[in-house]
């Protein structure tokens, strides 16, 4: 007789304590639970149909109807004319060329010294000059060629031209031995193959590359790190010897 009674009794003091949002709830897994009905489906699918595709797709800087055009400050911002926006596809364009360089010289295994030589020259090449073979990825394999090859030279001391013509030509054939060109590494072919370089392209990239670099004046560039001394800094040659006392108290002369 009790017992709807003591049933809503019991749910209203359920319902005036607080509820645990750790407490145990029962989740029924039976076939179908968990679908939507047939009203519910056609009105998820009516208003889903213009919306946006995926999660990352946006909205932002397009006209509101087909027939308008977005604001003048929007275009400009569009056509890198306004002044938050100057030289932004300059910047990208250098980043892209250090992006990939860099990955190159991380796959090659470089030494730090070679990544920054190969970077430097990259990140401040005009690319233009290379014609239809100005892509990031050839120019960039034909400067680590240049880089890795003109340092093993200098090791072995074949950049000295005095000095090579001193040497006789058993030296001269031993140290042509031990020099080991990039252009040998699988690793670095692989790479050539990837970007569609053969031999004769990378001979003619690597002439016009030893042109730009005395014209660009880009033979000593090394990235992150600058040449030229700061004309703020005094000079090491004015300044006076600084005299070192002796034991006693002394000038260090005495």
């Amino acid at each position: 007789m009790n017992g709807g009674r003591d049933a809503a009794d019991d749910g209203l003091r359920a319902r005036s304590e607080p509820v645990d949002p750790r407490a145990e709830r029962e989740v029924s897994t039976r076939p179908g639970d968990g679908s939507l009905g047939r009203v519910e489906a056609v009105k998820d699918e009516s208003f889903r149909r213009w919306d946006v595709t995926t999660p990352s797709a946006t909205l932002i800087g397009r006209p509101e109807h087909p027939d308008e055009d977005v604001s003048e400050n929007l275009r400009r911002l569009h056509d890198e004319q306004h002044p938050a926006m100057a030289g932004h596809g300059e910047r990208m364009h250098r980043l892209e060329k250090a992006r990939i360089t860099h990955a190159f010289c991380n796959r090659l295994g470089l030494t730090p010294w070679e990544r920054d030589r190969a970077l430097g020259i990259v990140t401040d090449l005009d690319l233009t000059v290379f014609g239809s073979q100005r892509a990031i990825p050839k120019v960039a394999l034909v400067v680590i060629q240049h880089v890795v090859d003109d340092e093993r030279q200098r090791i072995l001391g074949l950049h000295d031209r005095e000095w090579i013509a001193e040497q006789p030509p058993e030296s001269l054939a031993d140290l042509h031995e031990r020099f080991d060109s990039i252009k040998d590494d699988p690793s670095y072919r692989t790479l050539l193959d990837l970007v569609g370089l053969d031999v004769t392209s990378v001979n003619r990239l690597h002439r016009t590359l030893q042109t730009q670099l005395d014209e660009q004046d880009l033979r000593g560039a090394v990235f992150g790190r600058e040449p030229h001394r700061d004309p703020s800094l005094p000079s090491f040659r004015d300044r006076e010897p600084t005299e070192v006392p002796g034991p006693s108290g002394s000038d260090a002369a005495e």
